[in-house]
């Protein structure tokens, strides 16, 4: 899982780095007229719509797979009657991935928001203005994104090996049972 996460995540970068590249290059769209130039406005608008929703994909899953995993433990650690502490290990791991995914997510509706509000598209007066607030917050907050991508890392990784534990445990309990382990 770890894989496919830091794929995901990786591809999300990717895609906001060069949305912010194709918006640096077009610069200040106020008063352009070139329709060449306000298609690839265009282009900039629909690729951080993409890069937005691959970030919301990428913590989403990071979301489902603690709240998944951190499920299963329990039935299992149950089921088995394992130690209760696997399950207040799970509960940890997954607390400690929470605030970056939720945070992930809050700063990608920040760019959007502020390019929205710097978009000269939709015609409201005024949003030359927000154009600098635009290009810095959208900076900063790809940076804090991959960022928070990269902090979620450890906790998959403590997880995982969290995941390996119960297994190992769940294991020695059926052979001890006499029970079936393939």
């Amino acid at each position: 899982m770890e894989r496919v996460y830091s794929l995901a995540a990786m591809f999300a970068v990717a895609l906001m780095v060069a949305t912010a590249g194709l918006g640096l290059w077009l610069g200040d769209l106020h008063g352009q007229i070139d329709p060449a130039v306000l298609r690839w406005g265009t282009v900039h608008r629909l690729s951080g719509v993409l890069a937005a929703l691959m970030v919301v994909l990428v913590n989403s899953i990071s979301v489902t797979y603690f709240i998944g995993t951190g499920r299963w433990c329990r039935e299992v650690v149950e089921t088995y009657a394992l130690a209760p502490a696997l399950i207040e290990r799970s509960r940890r791991i997954k607390r400690a991935a929470f605030p970056a995914s939720l945070l992930g997510m809050l700063a990608v509706v920040a760019i959007v928001a502020l390019g929205g509000a710097a978009d000269p598209a939709t015609g409201r007066p005024g949003t030359e203005a927000w154009v600098t607030p635009h290009l810095v917050g959208a900076l900063g907050l790809v940076a804090a994104i991959a960022w928070c991508f990269q902090s979620q890392l450890p906790q998959f990784r403590r997880q995982h090996a969290l995941i390996e534990e119960v297994l190992a445990e769940v294991r020695a309990v059926r052979l001890a049972r006499g029970l079936d382990v393939g």
